[in-house]
């Protein structure tokens, strides 16, 4: 073999040892690393509450946009009604619940076995359309009969909430009207169909200027945890985990943060 000969064979020998250091042994970087490399991917379904509808659909193009083979697919609606269809069979990757008590109505089945994580943290605001047209002062307008009042239904957990201060200030609300999840009474508040509400501050929020709020006092005493967890039978499991990785990292956390929920 010819000096220069030899030379040629141990530089291919050493480029293909490099170019192995980089093939497929090469562990994936973690979901929402910021690397565009895909980490995840195929169709992931998440359950999720109400009110985590804008903050949600953001986070969801944020994990396609950092995972490009992974599609996120979101079923929102009152935690109770998520936690029945999930009890039910639904197939569902993650669950993202209002309250730790209706989370519990999917691990006490079985349907979810991992320990859930609270990720962040909410509570109620009194609502009101623009130029609060019924004059509400507070929350013991909610006891006025000829004021037209929404309610999420108790078995919800803004409902729920609604409740305990209810219960803490003394008042005995008078609702026209009880909601299955807490965007159905934000609609009847941004159409003018009520005088006044009770839904989270993030759906305020996101009202924008066809809503106006007013904190109160007692709904520091009836703050909402929101736990998440993959499901135990998900269809994509490697999906779910990346997805509750992503909305409990420091970017899925900033934009939570912005559409105005608490951290934990």
């Amino acid at each position: 073999m010819s000096r220069s000969f030899r030379a040629l064979a141990l530089a291919a020998v050493a480029a293909g040892t490099l170019a192995g250091c980089g093939g497929t042994d090469t562990p994936a970087a973690p979901a929402g690393s910021g690397s565009t490399a895909p980490t995840v991917s195929g169709d992931i379904t998440v359950f999720a509450a109400a009110s985590l509808t804008e903050a949600f659909t953001r986070i969801g193009k944020d994990f396609e946009a950092a995972n490009p083979g992974a599609k996120v697919t979101f079923n929102f609606a009152g935690s109770s009604a998520l936690a029945q269809q999930i009890n039910q069979g639904a197939p569902a990757d993650v669950f993202a619940s209002a309250a730790p008590t209706n989370m519990k109505q999917v691990t006490d089945t079985g349907a979810i076995t991992d320990t859930p994580a609270v990720f962040v943290r909410n509570k109620l605001e009194i609502a009101t359309p623009a130029g609060n047209p019924g004059k509400v002062t507070g929350l013991a307008d909610f006891a006025k009969q000829d004021l037209k009042i929404a309610l999420c239904a108790e078995q919800v957990p803004c409902g729920a909430a609604a409740r305990k201060v209810f219960q803490i200030a003394g008042i005995t609300p008078a609702p026209d009207t009880l909601e299955q999840d807490v965007k159905a009474v934000l609609t009847k508040v941004s159409l003018g169909e009520v005088d006044a509400a009770l839904v989270y501050r993030t759906d305020v929020k996101a009202a924008g200027d066809k809503v106006a709020g007013m904190p109160f006092a007692e709904a520091d005493q009836a703050v909402n945890d929101y736990p998440i967890a993959a499901c135990a039978k998900a269809p994509n499991s490697a999906g779910a985990k990346a997805f509750v990785d992503y909305v409990r990292s420091d970017k899925g956390t900033a934009v939570l943060t912005q559409a105005g929920f608490a951290a934990p």
